[in-house]
């Protein structure tokens, strides 16, 4: 089995224990080594003493010295704890004249840890304890160093205390990123969530648009048909080719509004319905037996593609519930107005109105002019549904062009 220099890092990382204790083994061994091998007079003259006379190694010179060394295995539980107490042992090599091998770079080591691994009046207190020790282990030696060796040992203690506090707040930051990035993570899934939620949302109103409508004027033409069937067949054929369009119709509308759920591949998705095609929504509506009429007033004008569709459905939606409510011999009224500010929508017919009970007028529990008004407020519009003065029922909108993006517009505002 190969590792890689990748591999075994995050391999030592998820088993501190073993490096640890690795460290510690090659720290003892070394620092025996440094006290038995090396003679007594090099060691002497390593420390700058070559007048002092330095005991030679025994078995309390190694008891001691593995206390230093060894207890570096467990410094990531306990490093303060582990750096007070090997202080100790070196304070007595070097009262007893001892080599000390390599105990002072076992000191630094867990003064980083503490530095690393703690906070920060724990990593002061480690500092403190290291130069106390330090100053305790030089007064009780018999060898004496220059003021300058004792100011680099100072400046190599407090290198261990600033590199530990660096990698902590290093690692601290990079905790806080990864935190962030699944905070982010988080919102961002939110968002998708939110924004699914909303396009089915969507669909669903379209969905409902386009079925109410085409379904509505289907069956308004079918009954046509078995009425006309043996009296007047050639009215009665062309009912049923009017049945067969509007169906072809409401199909290629509605593989265009579920296509956007298909996930085997793209979506063929054709233009959406707009202000320009209420001419032939008017004609599909006279076809179907409701006398329409559409006045348009101003010039027209390029719509923002969101107001275009929502006031088209709005309409279609409208003209339905005529079609289907408003009773026989109804007559509708659609009313355009293009102002340079805003879009007036007037939609109203003289028949049955609030008189008739029905789901999709004000009380009932439909989802046509639910979806109206949805549609209305979310360009910000102002809506008015309600009887119509004289009998029947009236749509009123207005919506604003120059805030036309979606949610910008506040609110929905409707009059009754």
């Amino acid at each position: 089995m190969r590792f890689t220099s990748a591999g075994l890092r995050s391999w030592l990382r998820s088993h501190p224990l073993f490096g640890d204790s690795l460290l510690a083994v090659v720290l003892t061994a070394g620092s025996l080594a440094v006290i038995t091998l090396i003679g007594v007079e090099e060691a002497a003259r390593l420390h700058g003493a070559v007048h002092v006379e330095i005991r030679p190694p025994d078995a309390l010179n190694v008891i001691l010295a593995v206390l230093c060394t060894l207890p570096v295995a467990l410094r990531r539980s306990l490093p303060f704890v582990l750096l007070t107490l090997t202080a100790v042992p070196e304070c007595v090599l070097n009262a007893l004249g001892y080599n000390t091998g390599l105990s002072e770079i076992a000191g630094l080591i867990l003064l980083y840890t503490v530095a690393a691994h703690r906070g920060l009046a724990l990593s002061l207190a480690g500092l403190a304890v290291t130069v106390i020790g330090y100053a305790v282990g030089t007064g009780l030696s018999p060898l004496t160093l220059s003021w300058p060796e004792h100011t680099v040992i100072i400046v190599v203690i407090l290198l261990c205390l600033v590199s530990g506090r660096t990698v902590r707040l290093r690692r601290a930051y990079l905790a806080e990123l990864v935190q962030r990035a699944d905070r982010l993570e988080r919102a961002r899934e939110a968002d998708t969530r939110a924004a699914r939620a909303e396009e089915r949302s969507r669909i669903a109103r379209e969905l409902h648009d386009v079925v109410a409508h085409h379904v509505s004027v289907m069956t308004v033409q079918a009954a046509a048909a078995r009425r006309m069937l043996d009296t007047r067949p050639a009215v009665a054929r062309d009912a049923l080719t009017a049945i067969e369009e509007m169906g072809r119709t409401a199909m290629a509308e509605m593989r265009d509004i579920v296509g956007v759920l298909r996930t085997d591949g793209p979506a063929e998705r054709g233009p959406q319905p707009g202000m320009g095609d209420l001419r032939t929504l008017v004609e599909q509506m006279r076809e179907a037996g409701l006398h329409t009429r559409l006045l348009v007033e101003g010039e027209e004008v390029a719509l923002p593609p969101g107001i275009d569709l929502a006031a088209y459905r709005l309409v279609q939606e409208t003209l339905t519930n005529s079609l289907r409510h408003a009773g026989p011999a109804a007559g509708a009224w659609v009313t355009v107005r293009h102002g340079p500010d805003e879009l007036t929508v007037h939609v109203e017919d003289d028949g049955r109105g609030a008189v008739a009970a029905d789901p999709e007028r004000p009380g009932g529990t439909g989802h046509g002019l639910v979806g109206i008004r949805e549609r209305v407020a979310l360009y910000g519009g102002v809506l008015r549904i309600g009887p119509r003065s004289g009998g029947g029922f009236e749509v009123h909108a207005q919506f604003p062009l120059r805030q036309h993006s979606p949610l910008k517009g506040g609110p929905l505002k409707e009059t009754a």
